[in-house]
């Protein structure tokens, strides 16, 4: 794939696209205009999606921050990733960016394929799979080049200290504001200016993109932008446009801190300008692409690693985050893992599409490398290039979407055509009934018809049991004890087991 160029000689050669892959953090569903949204303005993501393609049926490999890039970044599902839900190895104080937990010395992730096959590899946001002097960190992780918040802790403000250039400490004009703190109820307006600091730190990492682009553009280049935004905390410059869209607009109470992550005096009002803000980014990334010349060789690639949050002041009812769908952040609930996800490639992916293809994340590796051309490392993915190219008659489909989360109890789920499974709690109760969904009649996901589907189970339990590889810590092992220690038919006798001490 590419655009047709000559060289010396005259004849033709194929220059291998520009991949610019964008992540929202915590945006649901229905938060853009062109899923529905009626409060929030997002014209430049609404274009993207006009002039390109739009899925509907697109999912998050798991409903959490670190586990959901790490997915992305490896084409792995739930029951095959390293890192399965969040797990920091240190504070949320600023200073301490050490970051979640390490991928491993080892890994191979859609930055090392694509440097393989000669891109330069970019990141620019918040990374959340190590920090620097570890095996996860980006540089050892596949990018040339790294800009941002190592770690989610240290992510949780919008106005830190510093930000990480590769491995350098990148001082900010901001002075460390904790983002847990509460002030107390009724306080004045003047209480809530020590929350907004000099430089925003979404500002910074956007002309960091912009000078990557212009640095790399004679290309290949891959530039993965998994930016901030809408995770609480709610900041954004007050004085920004995006901010005036809606100060004084969206009958407002102010957020004090009771739920988390810091106060804020106009929270819907914060929230909205957030999402306005990203778009407003998304607009100069793309100005920068037609000003290079880029436009026709470069793919642009828009999704969210999970569904709305719950807390820090963000009101996911009022602006119907989610689309109606039940469940949020942390759920395996349609709310929790269905994302929007938007391509747009002038003169290569038909403009205006709208697919049903049912999708995830963990085949975005499996999609590149087809893409470029080259062969995928082992992942668990599909390829959708076929789709995006207007080719759906081709396309290969899952048998199913697998999903494993250990939090909130320990929760599966299991897509297969227009039905989707769940099984909740998990880790205390090996018989926690599958509930069981039409999602074509039912995408809220109310009435469940598990009692319709008596023979399903045993299919169900035989996914799980294929799917699951044990986890290599504790906390997040709680399928393989539920599903594996019970006997199998083969087990089933009267012969004592061996005394393995012996």
């Amino acid at each position: 794939m590419g655009c047709e160029t000559a060289n010396k000689d005259g004849k033709s050669i194929t220059q291998k696209p520009n991949i610019i892959y964008i992540y929202a953090d915590d945006m649901g569903y229905g938060e853009l205009g062109v899923y529905g949204q009626k409060k929030i303005k997002t014209p430049n993501l609404d274009r993207l999606a006009a002039e390109g393609i739009r899925f509907t049926q697109h999912y998050t490999s798991i409903p959490v921050c670190a586990p959901a890039r790490c997915m992305l970044m490896t084409g792995r599902h739930g029951g095959h990733a390293y890192i399965r839900s969040n797990y920091s190895l240190f504070g949320t104080k600023d200073v301490d960016d050490g970051g979640q937990m390490p991928l491993p010395e080892g890994t191979v992730t859609v930055g090392h394929m694509l440097q393989d096959a000669g891109y330069k590899t970019g990141a620019i946001g918040k990374w959340g799979l190590g920090s620097a002097n570890t095996t996860g960190s980006p540089d050892k992780q596949g990018f040339d080049y790294f800009y941002g918040y190592l770690g989610q802790g240290q992510a949780h403000s919008y106005y830190p200290t510093h930000l990480r250039e590769n491995d350098k400490w990148d001082t900010l004009k901001n002075d460390f504001v904790l983002p847990s703190e509460e002030i107390p109820v009724g306080s004045p307006a003047e209480a809530f200016g020590k929350f907004e600091g000099v430089e925003y730190a979404p500002d910074k990492m956007t002309e960091k993109a912009l000078a990557f682009i212009d640095r790399n553009k004679e290309g290949p280049f891959f530039l993965y932008l998994p930016y901030t935004i809408p995770h609480a905390s709610l900041q954004i410059p007050t004085k920004s446009e995006a901010f005036k869209l809606y100060q004084g607009k969206l009958d407002t109470v102010p957020y004090y801190g009771d739920n988390g992550y810091t106060p804020n005096l106009e929270p819907r009002a914060t929230y909205a300008a957030m999402i306005t803000q990203l778009d407003s980014y998304v607009g100069q990334i793309m100005e920068q692409v037609k000003k290079l010349g880029l436009d026709e060789n470069t793919i642009v690639l828009f999704s969210s690693d999970n569904g709305t949050t719950f807390n820090g002041g963000v009101e996911a009812d009022f602006f119907n985050s989610v689309a109606g769908f039940r469940g949020l952040k942390m759920d395996l609930y349609e709310g929790g893992i269905r994302m929007p996800f938007i391509a747009r490639w002038p003169g290569k992916i038909p403009s205006g599409t709208v697919t049903d293809l049912v999708s995830v994340q963990y085949d975005m590796m499996a999609t590149l490398a087809d893409l470029v051309g080259i062969k995928a490392p082992q992942n668990d993915g599909i390829s959708m290039l076929p789709t995006l190219l207007g080719d759906s008659a081709d396309q290969k489909k899952h048998e199913y979407l697998y999903f494993e989360y250990p939090a909130k109890g320990g929760q599966l789920a299991i897509r297969m055509g227009n039905l989707k499974a769940v099984k909740m709690k998990v880790s205390k109760n090996l018989h926690a009934p599958w509930e069981i969904y039409d999602l074509t009649k039912d995408p809220e996901e109310s009435k469940d018809l598990a009692s319709l589907y008596p023979e399903l189970r045993q299919k169900l339990d035989s996914i799980v049991r294929k799917e699951h590889r044990s986890a290599h810590i504790r906390e997040w092992e709680f399928v393989g004890k539920n599903f594996y220690t019970e006997p199998r038919p083969f087990e089933r006798s009267a012969t004592k087991p061996r005394n393995l001490s012996q």
